[in-house]
């Protein structure tokens, strides 16, 4: 008689590490897939364009990615509360240009990159790349004077009190001297 060959009784597979292999290539991917969207987000922009307004604010902050971020206040009317622009610096030279701009009239040049996957890079999707100092000193939005009341009301309606003007007294130093 011939033997035959039995199997043992424990028909379990060992594992053979096929579900790790498979597991760690997706992982895999997926750092691959969100590193190229983020390389690709932060160097193609969206759109540009040009602000002109009173450089409000710019400050450093973030937990642990510091970014500089800014404020641009846009006046449309006198006289009208300004529109709020905000941006963000990535070059540190640029972010120092602008520091000592705070508070002037300034024109800038961004780019927009939409879908950043995270804000370590930036707090908004405007990112300045160009400052300019508008040289005109004027104010960006001057108050409007106030009426005053003589032009305002008519003089049978209104009682000034007399007043007669003082003698015009001339310094002694200010006086001709005789010779």
């Amino acid at each position: 008689m011939t033997r035959i060959a039995v199997p043992p009784a424990d028909t379990q597979r060992r594992p053979s590490g096929r579900f790790g292999r498979f597991l760690a290539i997706v992982l895999l991917l997926a750092i691959a897939g969100a590193g190229l969207w983020t390389w690709f987000s932060l160097s193609w922009a969206y759109s540009d364009g040009t602000r002109a307004g009173v450089l409000q604010k710019l400050s450093r902050r973030g937990w642990i990615c510091k970014t500089e971020e800014g404020e641009l206040a846009q006046y449309v009317v006198a006289g009208v509360s300004p529109q709020i622009w905000l941006f963000s610096v990535r070059d540190p030279k640029l972010g120092a240009q602008l520091e000592k701009l705070v508070g002037e009239r300034v024109q800038i040049h961004y780019t927009e990159h939409s879908g950043v996957p995270t804000s370590c890079f930036a707090d908004t999707r405007y990112f300045v790349d160009r400052v300019t100092l508008i040289a005109d000193s004027a104010p960006a939005a001057a108050p409007i004077p106030a009426p005053s009341p003589s032009t305002t009301a008519s003089p049978s309606t209104t009682s000034s009190p007399s007043t007669t003007p003082s003698p015009s007294t001339t310094p002694p130093s200010a006086a001709p001297s005789s010779p």
